[in-house]
């Protein structure tokens, strides 16, 4: 026997392991790749869910959101011709939403004239511009009357896809408006000309 034989028959292990291994599947290359495709799965997982859940989430409410009605308050809490500020609890909030959860609206009760304190716009009676800062009307909640308290509608907000919202106010043109003093109408809101 030659002295390198034995070393001969362990490099033929070693190569013939390494080999087997490879042929397995089980390299280092092989393995990071796989737990790079694991970790990938796993955060696109993890960001898919809010997404599926907003895409989602508008089919699976429940009849019972959808037709919420929130009690504001009795009638005397809203005296005729004043606007007060009413705070109702978005029914569709979560736990974690906090003071967002609450929804500020404004009554009016048979008021002429609507000088909004967020915004500075003013809105006649009918919910219509007047002048100001916005460019749209008011939105307006559906309501009813329930045993002598205000209730409205909250399932769904008003917006401008599910409300339509009364016109601009028009300008008149300099040419139409220098007509004789005895034609011309004065066009205001609280002349209702």
């Amino acid at each position: 026997m030659n002295s390198n034989e034995p070393n001969a028959q362990k490099d033929e292990v070693i190569v013939d392991e390494a080999t087997r291994i490879r042929r397995a599947g089980h390299t280092r290359r092989a393995f990071l790749f796989k737990l790079s495709l694991a970790l990938n799965g796993i955060v696109g997982a993890v960001l898919a869910v809010p997404i599926v859940g907003y895409l989602l989430g508008t089919a699976t409410k429940s009849a019972a959101e959808e037709k919420s009605w929130i009690a504001l308050g009795s009638l005397e809490k809203f005296p005729e011709g004043e606007t007060r500020l009413a705070v109702f609890r978005n029914p569709e909030t979560t736990a974690w939403d906090g003071q967002t959860g609450d929804i500020p609206c404004w009554v009016r009760r048979q008021a002429k004239l609507f000088l909004c304190p967020c915004h500075g716009g003013a809105y006649y009676e009918d919910g219509a511009r007047a002048s100001g800062p916005p460019e749209r009307g008011l939105f307006e909640y559906e309501h009813k009357v329930v045993n002598g308290s205000l209730m409205i509608f909250a399932g769904k907000m008003p917006t401008l896809a599910t409300a339509a919202s009364p016109g601009l106010t028009q300008i008149e043109s300099a040419a139409n408006y220098m007509q004789s003093a005895d034609t011309r109408k004065p066009r205001c809101g609280s002349c209702q000309g």
